[in-house]
């Protein structure tokens, strides 16, 4: 896992819920911050795509819950983009 992305998903979720860097490492899950409810999630998957410059669909919404989840999914999504590109 690249440590730039980790890095920057943890910024966000400090930032986006107002918790202390050291409550959110990979293992964190949404159930450990209590603004990271339903309506946190919509909030932090716009800030997410922005930051990252990605789209996710419905399905990454409803199944990623968790900073190890999230920075997978940007991962791979990244990954996906770069292949894309290159086969241009």
């Amino acid at each position: 896992m690249s440590d730039d992305v980790i890095t920057k998903v943890q910024d966000i979720l400090v930032e986006l819920f107002n918790v202390g860097r050291q409550s959110v490492s990979l293992e964190t899950k949404a159930n450990d911050i209590a603004e990271w409810d339903s309506v946190g999630h919509l909030s932090l998957w716009g800030v997410l795509e922005e930051a990252f410059e990605i789209h996710f669909n419905i399905v990454d919404f409803a199944e990623v819950d968790s900073v190890r989840a999230i920075v997978s999914l940007i991962e791979a999504k990244k990954a996906l983009t770069s292949l894309s590109s290159a086969e241009r």
